[in-house]
């Protein structure tokens, strides 16, 4: 135990917190039982002198430790977690203090558990910009060696010796390196739109059928069939697309006669799109469940048949929400990595046809960020350079997406004055 002071202290926090309760609930029904009247019930008064107890300490431990280990605070760890322990035993006393007739507990209890999920809240945000901020300080030290307006048009991506400058041992062939991010882009979209030519109008689809045709009993097994395809991992998926969507699609293409490499962009497309269909169709499905039956059986009322219902009535009411289903699936489609390293290559090709080989901006930033690559070189740091377009692109969907769901639900709103 001596060797393990975290887990001490957290030991002592809940002991302490356990006394606290019990201790504040003994002392409310102490005062319940003299006949006078309280605010809330014992149980409310333990809760409160535990909060009181356990959250100081654990928030003074929290910035403490954030202190320590992120900025470089030199605080010692036994200073801090005995520290901590102070302000809870000083919590304790102020808690079982204000365990009177006239205080609130019930209510305290409430704007505690409102601070804990404003606080959830904010740890989502801060991590949010944690790493935005970890990617922009690196990104920028790449775009000191190769500006920003060459990453963002270039037609070539060619590190060349980029990572033997960084290493003191290069010619002037590395002053040839060029990081030109849109053949990876062009091949990140390109799949991204295959994948959701399939997906989309397969998952709606399956989600209608789910929702407005299918029976009881065949939707109950449907449906979770449906979702396992969402729990294979996603290198069975590229085992598939190898050996058995890549080959098919070369085939094909013979027949047609057309040209096509075992490594293309279509069949990693393809079977990206079947992984993210019950994406699509789950929330779908939801969505449209969602939907008031009164607006069903109104279209009904006035003549209209069930496909008519649901092609003018049910989906665009479910549109904002089959919305966000895509564009979360498409976010899903542009982190992709493995599928695209097994059957689509790693080469940079910036061309319009999917049957050639290209690759996307996740596996070359998966390319410049393992090996034996110099950290300091132009090729790894480009990795963040290319991650922080790609958030930024990521973003750029998200704001549109908030924008068309906020238009749709506009037009389609129900009225029901």
């Amino acid at each position: 135990m001596p060797n393990h002071p975290l887990l001490l202290f957290l030991v002592a926090v809940l002991v302490l917190g356990v006394l606290a309760f019990l201790l504040g609930r003994a002392k409310a029904v102490r005062v319940r039982a003299s006949g006078t009247a309280m605010y809330a019930q014992p149980d409310q008064y333990g809760w409160f002198a535990a909060l009181a107890t356990a959250g100081p300490a654990l928030v003074v431990s929290g910035v403490g430790g954030f202190l320590l280990l992120l900025l470089g605070a030199e605080i010692p760890t036994a200073w801090l977690l005995a520290g901590s322990l102070v302000v809870a035993a000083a919590g304790a006393t102020l808690g079982l203090r204000l365990v009177t007739p006239d205080f609130h507990a019930r209510q305290a209890i409430e704007r505690v558990i409102r601070f804990i999920l404003a606080g959830a809240a904010l740890i989502s945000i801060f991590t949010t910009f944690g790493i935005l901020l970890s990617i922009i300080s690196e990104a920028l030290r790449f775009f000191r060696m190769h500006g920003f307006w060459e990453f963002i048009t270039g037609t070539v991506w060619a590190p060349g010796n980029s990572f033997l400058a960084a290493a003191g041992r290069a010619d002037d062939a590395a002053s040839a390196a060029r990081f030109g991010s849109v053949p990876l882009f062009a091949g990140t979209f390109m799949i991204t739109a295959i994948a959701m030519l399939v997906a989309i109008p397969v998952g709606l689809m399956a989600a209608i059928y789910m929702s407005e045709f299918a029976p009881r009993r065949v939707r109950t097994l449907a449906k979770p069939v449906l979702e396992v395809l969402a729990g294979i991992p996603t290198v069975v998926y590229g085992f598939f697309t190898a050996i058995t969507v890549a080959p098919l699609v070369v085939s094909v293409a013979g027949s047609l006669g057309l040209s096509a490499s075992f490594n293309n962009a279509l069949a990693p497309g393809i079977v990206m799109g079947i992984m993210i269909i019950p994406f699509i169709s789950s929330l779908s499905d939801d969505v449209i469940n969602a939907v008031p039956d009164s607006m069903r059986q109104g279209s009904l009322a006035l003549g209209m048949t069930k496909g008519e219902t649901i092609r003018d009535v049910v989906i665009p009411a479910a549109l904002p929400g089959i919305i966000s289903a895509s564009l979360l699936a498409v976010s899903r489609a542009l982190g992709e990595t493995m599928i695209v390293v097994m059957a689509a290559g790693m080469r940079p090709n910036l061309t319009a046809n999917p049957l050639e080989e290209m690759t996307t901006v996740t596996v070359r930033i998966v390319a410049a960020l393992t090996g034996d690559l110099e950290f300091e070189s132009a090729e790894t740091l480009s990795a963040f350079a290319l991650g922080l377009v790609l958030f930024a692109v990521t973003l750029s969907l998200n704001l549109v997406s908030v924008i068309m769901i906020r238009r749709f639900r506009e037009k389609y709103r129900v009225n029901n004055l």
